[in-house]
């Protein structure tokens, strides 16, 4: 047994938000705050004008790694869940059909049960198999002559698993449908490329893949697409207006901004833009391979999601049996230091799915920092709760 350390826990919850960041992160959103922490846009003295270059940078940054043409085109969020309901809450009316996966989650279909409500707004949920493969022929055939978006998420939260995202945009634009990407578990480890996947909406998580800090993220609005703003207020343009601006991303973007949190997330960019996409999702699905493996070999484990040796995110996601998910997750933290996270990830649909509705399951992610070693001690602090339990029933 590991004694607990509260200062370097072998961190596993990546899913929920990476951990640790790079220095370069937290050395840039320290020089932002002494040097740049003005209203960007509401001002023409020094440090507004480096506060604005501060979150253009971000953009070119992540225009960049999207393969974006303009980074105008990207709105900054809050994180993923804002900007899907930006999305959602802008582009929908009433009478509008929705065609979402069985693998969404709260962040999508709370948004839409919600329209449903209130607009009458149909949706249906495409299912997948347990695994998480989603069938495209079952979604052309849920396409109505009503049908104005698709949704999806590009890798499963709780399996996983990575929708066929190209082919998903290529159906929509040849049924002239919008579609929508879920990016939360994707984005800085999935290459992603909205002109060719056909992506007319792109919600990312600044906290997660991109390495960048809590309260950051972003939506990408294909430049021939206009959303109803989702907030109203000030931007800095246009004050003289009492309506909202038409000029990008500015029309998006009411109220001061996040300008500390941007420049780290654009430090974080820069981080994979510099190591790549491609080279980290190498090493985190080395490390979860590693991880589904050793979880195998315990009795009683049973992995949700594709079966080993297939493609898939950083994420991994089991049940013991006889065990509750949420004492286990207890024990791991308590008594070996690693944090994991258990419960129902805010996919009740993909809990559904994979058939742990009730009961939930212990989701270990790991991400770009995790090492050998610690997979190791998770595989064998596993290992030793199963026999601790057994010997105790």
């Amino acid at each position: 047994m590991r004694n607990r350390d509260e200062k370097h826990p072998i961190y596993l919850d990546n899913a929920a938000t990476s951990w640790p960041k790079p220095p370069s992160v937290i050395e840039a959103m320290e020089r932002a705050m002494r040097e740049s922490s003005a209203n960007p846009g509401r001002g023409s003295h020094a440090m507004a004008v480096k506060a604005s270059r501060v979150l253009f940078e971000g953009r070119k940054r992540l225009a960049r790694l999207f393969r974006i043409s303009n980074p105008n085109d990207i709105a900054f969020t809050l994180n993923t869940t804002h900007a899907l309901n930006m999305a959602i809450q802008g582009l929908l009316l009433p009478g509008d059909h929705v065609v979402a996966t069985s693998l969404e989650h709260n962040s999508v279909r709370r948004p839409l049960e919600a329209l449903k409500r209130k607009l009458g707004i149909e949706v249906t949920y495409v299912a997948t198999d347990r695994q998480g493969v989603i069938d495209i022929k079952k979604v052309e055939e849920a396409i109505t002559g009503k049908t104005k978006l698709i949704a999806a998420t590009h890798s499963s939260n709780l399996l996983g698993t990575i929708a066929p995202i190209a082919e998903l945009g290529e159906l929509a634009r040849g049924k002239g449908v919008k579609f929508l990407v879920d990016a939360a578990q994707s984005a800085g480890t999935l290459p992603i490329d909205v002109q060719a996947m056909n992506i007319d909406l792109l919600a990312f998580p600044g906290h997660k893949g991109l390495l960048g800090p809590q309260g950051t993220g972003g939506l990408y609005i294909h430049p021939e697409l206009d959303l109803e703003p989702l907030l109203q207020g000030g931007t800095g343009s246009k004050s003289e207006a009492s309506e909202q601006p038409t000029v990008r991303p500015d029309r998006y973007e009411a109220g001061t901004p996040n300008t500390v949190g941007i420049a780290g997330l654009a430090e974080g960019v820069q981080f994979v833009l510099k190591e790549t996409v491609e080279a980290i999702h190498a090493k985190e699905l080395r490390h979860t391979f590693a991880l589904m493996e050793g979880l195998q070999s315990i009795s009683g484990i049973s992995i949700l999601g594709p079966d080993l040796g297939v493609e898939r995110t950083a994420i991994v996601s089991f049940v013991m049996e006889g065990v509750d998910p949420s004492e286990l997750a207890f024990l791991l933290d308590q008594q070996y230091g690693i944090a994991v996270r258990s419960g129902f990830h805010c996919t009740p649909l993909g809990h559904e799915t994979a058939g742990t509705y009730e009961t939930g399951a212990v989701r270990a992610s790991p991400g770009y920092f995790t090492t050998d070693s610690e997979i190791v001690t998770m595989v064998d602090a596993v290992r030793d709760i199963a026999k601790a339990l057994r010997k105790s029933t």
